[in-house]
């Protein structure tokens, strides 16, 4: 593949819109679309920086689950505790906000933090850290008026039984999935 070129079609206040340009192996020329969180000033900058974290949080044996609306899919899922990092903050920061204000928890250690990885890698140039955390506390409501969550944790018998019935987002489901079989 042989990339040509891109140009940014949609500016829009979290995400923008991109086509990329290329050749093809047999030689054509291909157009392929793509969102990022990011401003994209050339081939270099596509999926360079991570842009947030998804939060594996424990609290003894049990796994902190989010219950919440995603508008992208019109109904409740369940997910990790996740967010985008604000300008200036770093990781470890991050992850202490976005842990207490999606769920009033706080951050008891940090146990791991994985390097960034590719989160919708189809559609997007997305990269975010995957962190491993004990939480501590009680869970609170501290949300936005634009989102809707509701957080708990939940034993293995409990997720067991969740990952037979409910919908989860991906990453959600393998870190319950490996929960519930360690």
């Amino acid at each position: 593949m042989e990339f040509l070129g891109m140009e940014k079609v949609k500016d829009g206040k979290y995400l923008k819109n991109y086509e990329l340009f290329y050749r093809n192996k047999e030689g054509r020329e291909k157009c392929y679309e793509i969102v990022s969180r990011k401003e994209l000033k050339s081939q270099e900058d596509i999926g360079r920086r991570a842009s947030g974290v998804s939060i594996v949080a424990m609290m003894g044996e049990k796994l902190l689950l989010l219950r919440e609306f995603r508008m992208s899919i019109n109904k409740s899922i369940f997910n990790l505790c996740a967010g985008m990092l604000e300008e200036n903050e770093t990781i470890e920061e991050c992850i202490k906000r976005e842990l207490y204000e999606e769920t009033g928890l706080r951050v008891k250690r940090i146990r791991d933090i994985l390097p960034p990885s590719y989160s919708a890698v189809g559609i997007s140039d997305t990269k975010t850290y995957i962190a491993f955390v004990e939480a501590e506390g009680e869970i609170e409501d501290h949300t936005s008026s634009n989102e809707e969550i509701t957080a708990k944790l939940y034993c293995r018998e409990e997720v067991k039984e969740l990952l037979k019935t409910e919908e989860f987002s991906s990453r959600s489901q393998i870190i319950a999935y490996f929960f519930v079989n360690q």
